[in-house]
């Protein structure tokens, strides 16, 4: 797979995501998806590897809270081979009144076109902030 190819299938995830197409996101996953997410266990539910269907579930839940979906703006892209490191901006109005305004850097790896691991780095504070703090 060449890096214009494998940059493609990123895209493809985060413009379905950011169209709010939520299962048509999870379409360009593989069945046996990992996807990590910086942090430690004890401190939000939601960090830790994640397999497809707990994956799914997170974005569903999400998806519910927002009122007009989290729009993601890519800052950047490098690829080599079947990685591609993504630079990622969202934004997104809960229903709470909250704005989730996150940075993030995805590190994809890629396989028969599609993405099978994704190790997910971002602010957690700001997570906490937004999502779970009473």
């Amino acid at each position: 797979m060449n890096t214009t190819e494998t940059k493609a299938i990123a895209a493809a995830f985060i413009s379905r995501f950011n169209a709010n197409d939520i299962d048509g996101a999870l379409d360009c996953l593989t069945d046996d998806v990992t996807w990590w997410i910086a942090g430690h266990p004890d401190s939000l539910p939601v960090v830790g590897t994640l397999d497809r269907e707990r994956l799914a579930r997170l974005f569903h839940r999400m998806h519910s809270q927002l009122i007009d979906g989290l729009r993601m703006t890519v800052k950047g892209m490098v690829a080599e081979d079947h990685r591609v490191a993504v630079e990622v901006e969202s934004y997104g109005q809960l229903k709470n009144g909250r704005v989730y305004n996150q940075h993030y850097h995805f590190l994809m790896e890629t396989r028969d076109g599609k993405i099978a691991a994704v190790r997910e780095y971002l602010d957690t504070q700001h997570v906490f902030a937004v999502w779970f703090q009473s």
